[in-house]
């Protein structure tokens, strides 16, 4: 790893110039029936990286990218990179209001945006002043498009910028409130890009990634893509995930890698007819982003022969933490060990400023320390007090046990936590058991108000099957302890995720 950046070109954005140096041919993005390769990427990304500089980008400037998984996404990001602006990933999934929070906030002075999304967001963005570039066929007049902007051929200003200079400025999911801007430094996304490259998740110039996953979110743009790029791996990306369609994908591309998450397991698995020889180029499949159910995980095992790597990660650590490919094996229900660099503490609950860690086998809250972790909020100095420590311990509010071998198992978020008569309920306590129940597709747990004993649990289930709502209480009072069991249960066609997967419980708290 290299131990000081001195220019951009020993940056991250570097690593995509010494790929395209070794191995200029190598096919880098596969979309569409069309390929990009590594030569071709970076001549683009120069010519791209020169046109902002001439339009007035400087290092330090906000560079917003709200587009989907197309090749313009990659060359807007590493454009920025190389002219040592900050990216500002934003999903396609934002609203209007959101956009603009995010434009504001984040100080963006250039909005590169695209897809379906454009043309409503292009007047956000014309609202606040912006100077705008739109990614697509056809671009508002008087907007210039992202094709013209890198189909030259000039090279960009050499800049400088250090370890610490700001990359990337990332929204965290906003499950609660606004979101807020994370900092992640060219050091902190470097470091997870070589972290991440550990154990058994080995990705190598060979490999072929699957990347269906939102770039705009950490863990598709970092330890996916910027991994992928620093080794110099094929990306087939995909704008929208379709369980046949990413089937037929992996089959004709000789995908050798999958990067996903729960809910894209979860319907791989619930195909009726999947083809035996689905994931037959497969070597390595990895879950993230959010809880991958046991069931899930052993089921998928059974149908493909694939046992998946389940790992752990947020936006503020750039994002990887742990991981069962850095364990002997992986261990169901577990999310790993910590990767190289990162310490992990679990801390008892409630234990103010300096509290003790706790015994294997208790619940702690889980605290990260290593080059990965993020320089604070944007913006909010307060939110960065509260979450790293002044001796750089990240406190991610996440609620953990670790067992005797080491193996870290989430139990849940301490924001999420549910107290019935001063007792703590976790919600994904109640989620496992439910999860066990042969008629539950998904299920997530809330608190709802109770007049005896301050809160209850809800739990919210989709089933597939002819279950009723006593035969789940009855199934959890033989699992859980009865302060622990739903009081109530409410079915419905669907649960709500965010863009990474995870269950918005707060929009089920407030249903």
């Amino acid at each position: 790893m290299e131990q000081s950046l001195g220019s951009s070109l020993l940056g991250i954005e570097g690593r995509l110039v010494e790929t395209a140096v070794r191995s200029p041919d190598r096919p880098a993005l596969v979309w569409q029936g069309r390929t990009l390769t590594y030569g071709e990427l970076d001549r683009r990304v120069d010519a791209a990286a020169a046109d902002l500089q001439s339009g007035g980008v400087r290092v330090g400037d906000r560079v917003a990218i709200q587009v989907g998984n197309v090749p313009a996404f990659v060359e807007a990001y590493y454009a920025a990179q190389r002219i040592g602006a900050v990216a500002v990933p934003l999903s396609i999934a934002l609203a209007p209001d959101e956009i603009a929070h995010a434009l504001a906030d984040s100080g963006a002075s250039l909005f590169v945006v695209g897809g379906s999304v454009a043309d409503a967001m292009v007047d956000v963005a014309l609202e606040l002043d912006l100077a705008v570039i739109v990614a697509g066929d056809e671009a508002p007049a008087g907007i210039r498009r992202w094709a013209e902007v890198a189909a030259g051929d000039d090279t960009p200003e050499p800049v400088e910028v250090g370890d610490e200079d700001l990359a990337a400025l990332v929204y965290t999911s906003g499950t609660t409130g606004r979101p807020r801007g994370a900092m992640l430094t060219r050091r902190n996304l470097r470091a997870n890009q070589d972290q991440s490259l550990a154990g058994r998740f080995q990705v190598t110039g060979d490999d072929v990634v699957l990347l269906v996953l939102p770039l705009s979110h950490i863990y598709a743009l970092n330890v996916g893509l910027g991994a992928c790029v620093r080794v110099g791996a094929t990306v087939v990306l995909q704008e929208r995930f379709d369980p046949m369609g990413s089937i037929e994908a992996i089959q004709r591309h000789g995908v050798t890698i999958l990067l996903g998450a729960p809910p894209m397991y979860v319907a791989w698995d619930a195909l009726p007819a999947l083809p035996d020889d689905a994931f037959a180029s497969v070597r390595i499949a990895v879950s993230g982003a959010a809880p991958l159910s046991v069931r899930t995980l052993e089921s998928f095992r059974e149908r493909t022969g694939l046992v998946i790597e389940e790992g752990y990660g947020l936006t503020e650590a750039s994002p990887s933490v742990t991981s069962n490919a850095m364990a002997p094996a992986p261990r169901p229900g577990t999310v790993g060990h910590p990767l190289p660099d990162v310490e992990l503490r679990l801390v008892e609950l409630g234990g103010g400023s300096d509290p003790d860690d706790v015994a294997p086998g208790d619940p702690g809250e889980v605290w990260v320390r290593g080059p990965n972790v993020f320089a604070g909020y944007h913006g909010d100095d307060a939110a960065t007090a509260a979450t790293l420590t002044p001796d750089g311990w990240l406190r991610t509010g996440d609620i953990g046990i670790t067992d005797d071998d080491g193996y870290l198992r989430l139990v849940d978020r301490n924001s999420d936590l549910i107290i019935v008569s001063g007792f703590n309920v976790y919600p994904r306590e109640v989620e496992r058991v439910l999860a066990l129940h042969d008629g539950v597709v998904e299920c997530a747990a809330v608190g709802i108000p109770h007049p005896y004993t301050g809160e209850a649990v809800k739990a919210f289930v989709v089933t597939d099957g002819d279950v009723t709502e006593d035969d789940l209480v009855g199934f959890c009072m033989a699992h859980l302890a009865r302060y622990k069991c739903p009081q109530t249960i409410e079915f419905v066609s669907a649960l709500p995720h965010t863009a990474s997967g995870k269950v918005r419980r707060v929009d089920l708290r407030e249903s």
